[in-house]
């Protein structure tokens, strides 16, 4: 009874990225609706917002992907 593993799927540093991915997310969403331009057509709308975004999903990738050496 006194080994008490830890049974998530991921360690503390993954789900750290993780909420980091989600925030990165948000503000990227966020800056698509501070376009001013029609349509969103601007320069935060089509073309900054899109890119924090990606980053959101990249971190995402890299924090579903990486090992966490306190889990072994």
């Amino acid at each position: 009874m006194e080994d008490k593993k830890n049974n998530l799927a991921f360690g503390k540093k993954n789900y750290v990225l993780m909420l980091a991915g989600i925030a990165v997310l948000a503000l990227g969403f966020f800056i698509m609706t501070l376009d001013k331009e029609q349509y969103g057509l601007g320069f935060l709308g089509i073309t900054l917002g899109p890119l924090v975004v990606l980053a959101g999903f990249a971190i995402e990738f890299f924090a579903i992907m990486a090992k966490d050496k306190t889990k072994e």
